[in-house]
């Protein structure tokens, strides 16, 4: 990738990069120059395919696999990502996350703590180790939230608990890192087309293209782009901020 881009000379960290957001982010950063640490759990084979394209078309990329869950694991994922780079990390992309779908009643705490602790305290983790490493040089953290942070839907009062904190940690994080150079944002998707959605979920598919006014649900590339955007200077005066990437549709009238 012999071109000039947003992000070039940037070492960047994306976490959940097996899955299809993760995935379109990393395929970004790379495309716009930015070397990138794919990290994953469980979804290796994905995150190397990527990983193995990235390096096909001239960037850089590697691939780590670990359970976020577990706090030493978020530090040493960061660190292993900077080692990986020559030290130095200039890019954290937060968008490991699950989204089950249960209902509130009957809901266990151990239930709902999964998801926060995925979802939240992962964030949390990650970016206390991230923005240590970034002190005075300077660096963007990412959160990937969520609409639902806004409007929640049925039987994800869990997962829009978790989305609305990690908005919230952003906006108190953007505050205490500002000063050491760090800016921190969120980017909060609708809903992202995946292969099989139309199949599994095709009436809920069809009400989003109606509320989008663009007429389409969203792709990894549409989040990779904006997260491109926070991550450039392009954003060098926006800090706490939570970008809305839904094409619209939370703009839709709802009475």
């Amino acid at each position: 990738m012999s071109r000039k881009g947003l992000l070039d000379g940037q070492a960047a960290l994306v976490t959940g990069a097996g899955g299809g957001i993760g995935r379109g982010i990393a395929r970004r950063f790379a495309e716009e120059g930015a070397a990138v640490a794919l990290h994953c759990r469980t979804a290796t084979a994905a995150a190397r395919e990527t990983a193995d394209r990235i390096r096909e078309s001239g960037g850089e990329a590697v691939v780590l696999q670990a359970d976020l869950t577990d706090e030493d694991a978020c530090h040493r994922v960061v660190a292993e990502a900077a080692d990986r780079f020559g030290g130095r990390l200039t890019a954290l992309v937060n968008n490991a996350g699950v989204q089950p779908v249960q209902e509130l009643a009957g809901m266990t705490a151990a239930e709902w703590r999964a998801v926060v602790d995925t979802n939240l305290t992962t964030v949390f983790a990650c970016t206390q180790a991230a923005a240590e490493l970034m002190r005075d040089a300077g660096g963007t953290i990412t959160h990937i939230a969520s609409v639902e942070a806004h409007i929640p839907a049925p039987g994800h009062a869990h997962y829009t608990a978790s989305k609305a904190a990690v908005v919230a940690h952003a906006r108190a994080a953007a505050q205490e890192y500002g000063p050491w150079g760090v800016r921190v944002n969120t980017v909060s998707p609708g809903l992202i087309d995946r292969e099989g959605l139309a199949d599994a979920w095709p009436e809920g598919v069809r009400r989003w293209r109606r509320a989008s006014a663009v007429g389409r649900l969203g792709r990894p590339e549409d989040i990779g782009d904006a997260c491109v955007f926070l991550a450039s200077r392009l954003a060098s005066w926006v800090t706490g901020h939570d970008l809305v990437v839904d094409g619209g549709a939370t703009a839709r009238p709802t009475w």
